[in-house]
C-alpha cells in the first residue's frame, strides 16, 4: 500500500486519516443530523484522497456524496431527488471510468444514495455499512492505507451504533 511514498501518496494517506476521524465521530452519533454534517467534511477529504491516488471515478463519486448529503437533509424521502442523484452518480462514473475497480466506488455511491434518501436509523445504517464495505474494497484497490482503515473503522463503528440503537429501542 505504501509503494508510492511520494508527496502525492503521503497527501492521499493524510486525507484518508482526516476522513477517518470525521467519519468515526459521525457514525458514533445516534443523531442522523450530526452524522450527515460530519460526513460532508469527511467526503471532501475522501475526494481529495482519491484525487491524490488518481482514482477519478472514486473522487467524482466522493465529491457527489458531499452534494448528496446536503440534498438529503432537505429532500429526505423524495424519490425524484434520490433518482437524480443516482443518475448523476452513473454519469460521473461513465465519464471517469478507467478500470473494473471503479465498480466498487459506483456500488458504494448508489447503495449509500438509496439508504440516505429513503431510510433512517438502523435500516439506513445497515445500507451505509454495505456501502462502507464497497469503499473498503475500493480503497484497497487504489492502495490507500488511510482510506482502508477509515472505512473499516466506519464499518465497525456503524455496526456498534446499530447495536446501540437496537438496545435503546428495546429498553423503551
Amino acid at each position: 500500500m505504501l509503494d508510492d511514498i511520494s508527496a502525492r501518496g503521503l497527501a492521499g494517506q493524510l486525507f484518508g486519516l482526516i476522513a477517518l476521524a470525521l467519519c468515526v465521530a459521525g457514525f458514533a452519533s445516534k443523531r442522523d443530523d450530526r452524522l450527515f454534517f460530519l460526513l460532508l467534511f469527511a467526503n471532501v477529504a475522501f475526494a481529495l484522497q482519491f484525487v491524490m491516488f488518481r482514482s477519478w471515478t472514486a473522487a467524482a463519486i466522493a465529491a457527489l456524496i458531499v452534494l448528496r448529503i446536503h440534498l438529503v437533509r432537505r429532500y429526505k424521502g423524495r424519490t425524484a431527488v434520490m433518482l437524480a442523484m443516482c443518475a448523476a452518480t452513473l454519469v460521473a462514473a461513465a465519464l471517469t471510468w478507467s478500470a473494473p475497480r471503479d465498480a466498487w466506488a459506483l456500488a458504494a455511491g448508489l447503495i449509500g444514495t438509496y439508504g440516505m434518501f429513503m431510510l433512517a436509523g438502523i435500516p439506513m445504517r445497515w445500507l451505509l455499512a454495505v456501502a462502507a464495505f464497497c469503499w473498503v474494497v475500493s480503497n484497497l484497490l487504489v492502495g490507500s492505507l488511510g482510506g482502508t482503515l477509515a472505512k473499516l473503522l466506519i464499518l465497525v463503528t456503524n455496526l456498534v451504533t446499530i447495536a446501540r440503537l437496537y438496545h435503546a429501542s428495546r429498553a423503551i
